[in-house]
């Protein structure tokens, strides 16, 4: 029998995997992949946590940027396929069947296609307005750090048009930010403005709520939801939202 690979160890091989892809994007793709991987730690939270869960095949996931989580799930699937790759400790997650990434900015939908757009299964990167673009029935709809780009009425317009593509069963993962936390807040939104300088976008006005706003929202729309703090390490006030859609009797 195998040992079993430690959780950091699997981490560091996790995360060497989900970022080679973007070498072939240059280098900026790759440095910020590789950063943006390893320092939020949301993505280890998912997995850590089981979030991502079973019976996910069908994954949206808006303002995809350069397709970072596409990648991870690519690198999750190979990882899971080898013995004593994942550690026990560590919730299985069943394969992503079909993926549909959608980002407003031309550039980024470049380099995920340059750099993941040949992994499998295949996936689909749709340069589009979260506002408008028509959403494919989906299992899955991941949406972080996203929805403070538009006002709060667009902000539940996105919402309801997540909810209605979700399948029975269905998951959102939203993060956002807390804004009764200001400190945090502020911090996160000033560090949101550079980063999108430095991504060569135009920066816009940001809209944010407190938590008990986000989580009254979603409970009005149809959702049973949960928060979990995800700014471990960083001075922000991130909070990931697990909603899972009620079921309808």
């Amino acid at each position: 029998m195998s040992a079993q690979i430690s959780t950091d160890a699997a981490w560091r091989r996790l995360h060497e995997r989900a970022t080679a892809p973007y070498r072939k994007a240059g280098k900026f793709a790759w440095h910020f992949a590789r950063g943006k991987l390893g320092r939020d730690p949301v993505f280890r939270g998912l997995i850590e946590r089981g979030l991502i869960g079973q019976r996910r095949g069908r994954v949206v996931d808006i303002g995809c940027g350069q397709g970072l989580f596409m990648s991870l799930l690519s690198a999750m699937n190979a990882m899971q396929a080898q013995a004593g790759e994942w550690p026990s400790t560590w919730p299985r997650t069943s394969a992503t069947a079909r993926y549909t990434g959608i980002e407003l900015m031309p550039k980024d939908v470049a380099r995920a296609e340059a750099s993941v757009g040949h992994l499998q299964p295949e996936p689909r990167f749709v340069c589009a307005d979260m506002c408008t673009v028509e959403l494919p029935a989906s299992d899955l709809v991941v949406i972080l750090d996203v929805l403070h780009y538009v006002d709060l009425n667009a902000q539940e317009g996105v919402l309801r048009r997540v909810r209605d593509a979700l399948q029975p069963g269905g998951r959102l993962l939203l993060r956002v930010g807390d804004a009764d936390s200001r400190r945090g807040f502020a911090i996160s939104q000033w560090v949101d403005r550079t980063v999108t300088r430095i991504r060569g976008h135009r920066v816009s006005p940001t809209w944010g709520r407190p938590l008990k706003d986000w989580m009254a929202l979603l409970e009005r729309l149809g959702f049973s939801a949960h928060s979990i703090p995800m700014s471990e390490g960083t001075p922000f006030a991130n909070v990931l939202l697990v909603a899972d859609l009620k079921d309808i009797e």
